[in-house]
């Protein structure tokens, strides 16, 4: 077991502390993705724009009742009434969670219904409900369901002598009840819409029809059913879906084979408990719900109601389906710096710039790429040490680690297989990895290895010389199009040296060093180091000065600092995406806490820290949260370069002038966007231009 110092776990939803000064965490949340859905409803927002925040808005939800509304399920079933920092009890945050939902996806199947796809229409592209079409589309639409949907369907009757159906989780279900009228035989089935399928079907339109026409898979299931039941009676039909339990933990079993454990937990997850069941009032029988609700041993405060179609996040199915470029925004073409076509290698650039510094999205992830697939082939390269959380489909980053591996190399790849959402994609890596001759440490039994870092050393002048990657967010070739991160490229002994020791602690599960060189690492020091640089800037007072950029801030000990910060008069600004706990005083003008949301995601985390003019600047894997501060390995480096922290502070000043998407956390714990008359700047464009500017 690796030694910490970090404090006790206190659960995934449990706290112990209360006060008026912090907002719970799960309601913040909740505010978070509403500002989400607000995108959707920007009347300057092209339609496919919206649309997609539409989509955003609803995988969110999922995965926050899946996870956090589980959680707190567990407490209140287990009696436990502790509050949370803000003092709300599990089941009052219950209450809440219901309430804010029942608003939030009321408002979103109203921009929906009334402004979105009457765009969409009035663009030529149309929803149509098989009813609609004319007969010989019918016939058409039935033909192909014959042809190539009903081999993939498997209806599934309910027997009275077994267990109810396990249905899984998120998909769209269709229940059926049957009559046969030649036996008088009564049944109630269920029919799964394979998400192998497109679920919006292009109707051929007539010759010089330029609109593009849809149908729902699950719409066109339901016009055919009856034809799953030979001899049958299609009596009522209910279209829902269910979320299940995913909150749970995984630590070793006796023989230390955690990964077999997680993949035992992932086996079961349809027999794990339902926390919400959604149906569709467009098709829906009231029979089929009680049915459902009372075999899903479901209380009537997880039931909610769809005034349309499901699963919402399948909405970018649709945008792809269009290929309608001209309805969403320009793109932005990542630009790659031009120094990079002047040297042969991504290492020769390295080694003669010594640091480089690169902002996804704005700038590509290609020379990331580049760097690793240049070293699986470069002969004087011995070893590649990488550590991986989330990873693309199709990744090159895994073909890159196999090939090397091929070639000889000293191979090494830490996966984080206990990633949520990604556990069986990470497992089929690391297994795939392990198959090809790469050294594959399966994360750590009690830990999540959430730190992005890529080591390579390289044969030169008869010596090894190391470079390093070091970045706030995933190898992920895909994400990187649409995340913001910091990456940066150094061949820095002392970062170097840092690495090549925290890949021995994590693969030789020993203890860590008595001090870094250069960055700080969780559950070890970053905890502290951020206490250090708060309580150095508390003691200059008003000559103080912190801005810290992150994606969530619910780490009590850090939010009882951060307002003595302001308290002693520290000028403050927290650029916060998600979650914040930390509740602003009314007046208090010398801290500010605002939330960017906009086309790309700010996943970037970036702390500034005055110093009394001699700034420190840093750049770090992990966000202010107990997870990451005491149960996650994470890393924070420094940024040393004039040129880059001149770079990094302009940025950040884009964001803190934005006053076109940025929101403004106020003391009531409600959020305002600025909307000043005759402004109009929007921080990620004028990053974007302002970056393509920088070539060197």
């Amino acid at each position: 077991m690796i030694i910490t110092t970090r404090k006790p776990a206190t659960g995934s939803a449990t706290f112990s502390d209360t006060g008026k000064s912090c907002i719970s965490r799960d309601i913040s949340w909740l505010d978070f993705n509403s500002r989400v859905l607000e995108e959707a409803a920007d009347v300057n927002a092209p339609v496919l724009d919206k649309l997609k925040f539409i989509s955003i808005y609803s995988g969110n939800l999922d995965e926050f009742f899946a996870v956090r509304v589980a959680g707190l399920q567990h407490l209140t079933n287990a009696g436990i009434k502790e509050c949370d920092p803000a003092g709300l009890s599990p089941e009052t945050q219950l209450d809440m969670i219901r309430q804010k939902t029942l608003q939030g996806v009321k408002k979103q199947y109203a921009l929906l219904q009334n402004d979105i796809l009457p765009q969409l229409k009035e663009n030529g592209i149309k929803l149509h409900k098989f009813t609609g079409l004319d007969i010989r589309q019918q016939k058409r639409l039935s033909d192909f369901f014959i042809r190539e949907i009903m081999p993939v369907l498997t209806p599934l009757a309910v027997d009275p002598q077994k267990k109810f159906p396990l249905l899984n989780s998120g998909v769209i279900e269709i229940a059926v009840s049957v009559y046969f009228p030649r036996s008088g035989k009564k049944i109630t089935a269920f029919v799964e819409v394979p998400e192998i399928l497109d679920r919006f079907i292009r109707i051929k339109g007539e010759t010089g029809d330029a609109n593009q026409k849809f149908i729902l898979l699950e719409d066109l299931i339901s016009a055919n059913i009856s034809k799953l039941f030979s001899g049958g009676v299609v009596k009522g039909i209910q279209h829902f879906r269910i979320i299940r339990d995913m909150d749970y933990s995984v630590s070793a079993d006796n023989d230390g084979d955690f990964v077999h454990v997680l993949r035992d937990k992932l086996r079961k997850r349809s027999l794990r408990t339902p926390v919400k069941i959604e149906f569709s009032e467009g098709v829906s029988d009231h029979n089929l719900q009680k049915y459902l609700i009372k075999n899903l041993q479901l209380d009537k405060k997880q039931c909610y109601f769809a005034p349309g179609l499901l699963h919402l996040k399948q909405l970018d199915k649709l945008i792809a389906a269009t290929g309608r470029n001209d309805l969403m925004e320009e793109v932005w073409e990542p630009a790659i710096p031009e120094y990079f076509s002047g040297y042969s290698s991504v290492i020769d650039a390295i080694r003669d710039r010594k640091n480089l510094l690169l902002y996804h999205p704005y700038q590509s992830f290609d020379p990331i790429l580049k760097l690793l697939q240049e070293a699986a082939s470069d002969p004087e390269v011995v070893a590649i040490k990488q550590t991986l959380y989330r990873v693309s489909g199709d990744s090159p980053v895994i073909k890159a680690l196999q090939k090397a591996a091929a070639n000889g190399k000293q191979v090494t790849a830490l996966v984080e297989v206990k990633a949520r959402f990604n556990e069986i994609s990470n497992i089929a890596w690391a297994e795939l990895l392990d198959q090809s001759g790469v050294h594959v440490v399966y994360g750590v039994p009690e830990l999540k290895v959430h730190s992005k870092i890529l080591l390579i050393a390289r044969k030169e002048n008869n010596s090894l010389t190391s470079y390093i990657h070091l970045g706030t967010g995933n190898y992920n070739d895909i994400t990187a199009k649409s995340y913001t991160d910091l990456s940066l490229l150094s061949d820095d002994r002392q970062l170097t040296a840092d690495a090549a020791k925290l890949f021995n602690l994590l693969s030789g599960n020993g203890e860590p060093p008595a001090r870094w060189n250069q960055i700080s690492v969780a559950p070890f020091d970053l905890r502290e180091k951020f206490i250090f640089l708060i309580r150095r800037e508390i003691r200059l007072g008003q000559q103080g000065r912190i801005i810290a950029k992150m994606n969530s801030f619910s780490d009590p000990e850090l939010i009882s600092l951060i307002q003595k910060a302001a308290d002693a008069g520290v000028k403050i600004d927290l650029i916060v995406r998600g979650i914040c706990c930390l509740r602003p005083e009314a007046g208090q003008k010398n801290l500010r806490i605002i939330s960017i949301i906009d086309r790309y995601l700010e996943h970037s985390r970036i702390f500034y820290f005055g110093n009394n003019g001699n700034a420190e600047i840093y750049a770090s894997s992990a966000d202010w949260m107990p997870r990451n501060l005491d149960r996650r390995i994470e890393t924070m480096f420094p940024i040393t370069d004039r040129k880059h922290r001149e770079v990094i502070m302009q940025i950040l000043d884009f964001h803190l002038a934005d006053d076109s998407k940025q929101r403004r956390l106020l003391a009531s714990g409600g959020y305002t966007k600025a909307n000043i008359p005759g402004k109009y700047n929007r921080s990620q464009k004028q990053i974007y231009n302002f970056l393509r500017k920088i070539q060197d």
